[in-house]
């Protein structure tokens, strides 16, 4: 940590964190973390929100009597001229979004940064630190209990470290990246990391996040209605979605779903108490109302790829192990070339894909394109795989 860097005391009234937003707000950048609980709500409980600049960090506490957490809101989502820094900050943008609907912009992730520059596709905070400072971070506060008060000197301490030393590591992970030219790699992902719709967290998407292999539209119909239920459910209740009842039990109900209300008592997974009280009533309701999904909302055929037989996924494998070998010679993560889906499409022969353009064209695409048009091979060399081009017949 630099040692220059002034670390305020705790803050817990709304004069001081205004003051300090104020000061904050001419800073190029801010580094940003929170802490909070989840184990038992359906909303994330918000214990501590931490923020630094290069000369000054400081701990915010959101459960202060009276706070207004305003100011701090309106710096990470309304002021566009400072940049937001978090390390895998999907949970964190989740909290602001829950507080504001809106997402910090503009964005910058480290943990994506890492993958443009070698260091893995989710290489951890404690290992970058280690890796980008030399410093050994203590992970004995890291389970603490964020919710207890009066939070104790190591707890602040902890969690202040947290944006101290992303503050330092963030100007050298950014000339690096300019050294390389490697910065404009990062925009796709930083944009589908900062899309405000990837944490509305709509009932009546709910049901895409649960596996059920049918393809009939009823069955899926009632799926989308129960899981829609039970995200209203938990919100209401500000319980987890397990809680109110599990993926297996939902999609179960969805397949076979009960005649009566007193059948849920024979449903496992549920309580038998359901068979007559009101959340019980509620979920026949939902059922009973439930339609039979829409075309244009059923989702893709798993083997919907064109072509992609027994030959095709072999292709697609002998994709993901070129780009294995691109990814190491431009020393870079796989994953920010191309995902897995696209390697399948690519074999199945789409061709508008992202990995066919720009930089990803450069490094990898062509490459891949050659491979599945028959024009390149692999071979091994000295104990090495290497690419050859094949020559015209």
């Amino acid at each position: 940590m630099d040692e220059t860097m002034h670390i305020h005391p705790l803050i817990t009234d709304s004069a001081t964190l205004a003051n300090l937003c104020t000061r904050l707000s001419r800073s190029p950048f801010v580094a940003v973390d929170t802490e909070f609980m989840r184990e038992s709500t359906y909303w994330p409980d918000l214990c501590l929100i931490q923020i630094a600049d290069a000369e000054e960090a400081a701990a915010i506490d959101p459960k202060a009597k009276d706070i207004d957490l305003t100011p701090l809101l309106d710096l990470l989502v309304e002021n566009e001229e400072v940049l937001k820094v978090f390390h895998a900050g999907g949970q964190d943008l989740e909290i602001v979004h829950n507080l504001t609907g809106k997402t910090p912009y503009p964005l910058f992730d480290t943990q994506i940064a890492a993958m443009a520059m070698g260091l893995g596709e989710q290489i951890g905070y404690s290992n970058l630190i280690e890796t980008m400072l030399g410093i050994k971070l203590d992970k004995g506060a890291r389970f603490t209990d964020w919710a207890r008060r009066p939070l104790d000197r190591r707890q602040i301490d902890y969690a202040i470290g947290d944006v101290t030393h992303l503050a330092a590591i963030f100007p050298r992970m950014l000339e690096r990246l300019r050294k390389t030219g490697r910065g404009g790699w990062l925009d796709n992902e930083m944009e589908r990391l900062g899309d405000p719709a990837s944490y509305a967290n709509l009932p009546e998407l709910a049901w895409t996040r649960i596996r059920l292999p049918s393809r009939k539209p009823e069955v899926l119909g009632r799926l989308k209605a129960i899981a829609a239920w039970r995200e209203r459910e938990a919100r209401s209740k500000n319980l987890p979605r397990g809680r109110i009842a599990k993926d297996e039990t939902i999609a179960d109900i969805a397949s076979h779903p009960p005649r009566e209300q007193s059948d849920l008592s024979k449903v496992r997974g549920l309580s038998p108490s359901w068979s007559g009280n009101d959340i019980g009533a509620r979920l026949m309701a939902a059922i009973r109302d439930a339609e039979p999904m829409s075309d244009s909302e059923m989702p893709p055929r798993e083997d919907r790829k064109p072509g992609l037989g027994k030959e095709g996924a072999l292709i697609a494998d002998l994709l993901k192990l070129l780009l294995k070998v691109r990814a190491r010679d431009a020393d870079v993560a796989p994953r920010l070339i191309a995902r897995a889906e696209d390697l399948e499409l690519l074999a199945a022969g789409v061709r508008k894909l992202p990995l066919l353009e720009g930089w990803r064209h450069d490094v990898f695409g062509k490459d891949a394109l050659a491979l599945v048009e028959g024009r390149l091979a692999f071979s091994v060399r000295n104990g090495k795989m290497v690419m050859s081009e094949i020559e015209g017949e």
